[in-house]
């Protein structure tokens, strides 16, 4: 008996070092899947960023014809980060709106990074009631870390423009078709984003904050812009899950810069199929359909009212 008590023993000392291993096992695949997915999300913010990405003129060129900038607020000045036009697009007019960052350093500097200014959303304001008072369809290509957050922007009412160039996209009675072609930051991205159809390229990020601007204000440390990226996952499939974005526009392997053309043919079919299911639908319903889109967008709780004995 005591033998077997002995064995009976040593079989529970095993079974639970199993246990104990089998735990760890899981903890490590959980930690390492954790990592896995990280750093996907990081690849995916670096590709956003890649300087060679293709952006709005460069698609610009391939989907349209006939194109002609339309510059300038009529009140400032002319924003060059922020690019709008009339043009051509499978036979039909168009206005195009869309962010610019510039390829060279000179050209950065001058289209600030793609970070336009208060008098850059004022001019899209001026293009989109231009596309509502002719009927022109609007398409808009967000390419953007964020609006210009210097203080002479505050100053010309940035936050306010910003509200503005929102409201003038919900309120137009014109179709919209919206993509995120490389970043889309903040306010600054969704002032040109509220569409019928918002898409998103497969390697482009969208978010209510730079990664850098998350870990900031979290850990006081920008340095920790990977870990802030893979809190709150600004990728197109997390986008997707969430209801933020309608479609994942695909793209060349290795990311749209690899091959632009065959980029632009991706794009060129989501935004046509797009549009063509925007216009089927008559213009009263599709503009508060757009804006009950927006307004359905996010998680909402139900809080009871504060009564005297709370306070």
């Amino acid at each position: 008996m005591r033998i077997r008590s002995t064995r009976c023993l040593g079989a529970w000392d095993w079974g639970d070092d199993v246990v104990r291993v089998s735990d760890e096992v899981r903890r490590l695949r959980k930690r390492f899947e954790a990592r896995a997915e990280e750093s996907h999300i990081w690849d995916a913010v670096q590709l956003a960023r890649n300087p060679d990405r293709p952006y709005t003129l460069d698609y610009a060129e391939r989907l349209f014809t006939d194109a002609f900038e339309l510059r300038g607020d009529r009140a400032f000045s002319d924003d060059e980060a922020l690019i709008t036009m009339l043009a051509r697009y499978h036979g039909q007019t168009v206005v195009a709106i869309g962010h610019q960052k510039g390829r060279d350093l000179s050209e950065r500097t001058r289209r600030m990074f793609g970070m336009p200014h208060p008098e850059g959303y004022r001019k899209a304001i001026r293009a989109v009631e231009l596309a509502d008072r002719f009927g022109y369809p609007i398409i808009t290509f967000v390419d953007t870390p964020g609006a210009y957050p210097g203080v002479n922007a505050e100053e010309r009412g940035q936050a306010g423009m910003i509200a503005r160039s929102i409201l003038a996209f919900c309120q137009a009675s014109v179709p919209i078709v919206s993509t995120v072609i490389g970043e889309g930051g903040s306010g600054g991205a969704l002032a040109i984003a509220a569409g019928d159809r918002v898409l998103m390229q497969q390697n482009s990020i969208y978010s209510v904050i730079s990664p850098e601007g998350c870990a900031a204000i979290l850990w006081k440390d920008s340095g920790q812009a990977r870990k802030a990226a893979y809190a709150f996952r600004p990728t197109a499939n997390a986008c997707l899950d969430l209801g933020v974005i309608d479609r994942i526009v695909e793209e060349p392997k290795g990311g749209a810069h690899e091959d632009v053309d065959a980029a632009a043919k991706f794009l060129d079919d989501a935004i046509r199929q797009s549009l063509q299911q925007a216009e089927m639908i008559p213009a009263a319903e599709r503009r508060r359909a757009r804006r009950a889109k927006f307004r359905q967008m996010g998680v909402w709780g139900v809080v009871d009212e504060p009564t005297i004995q709370d306070f």
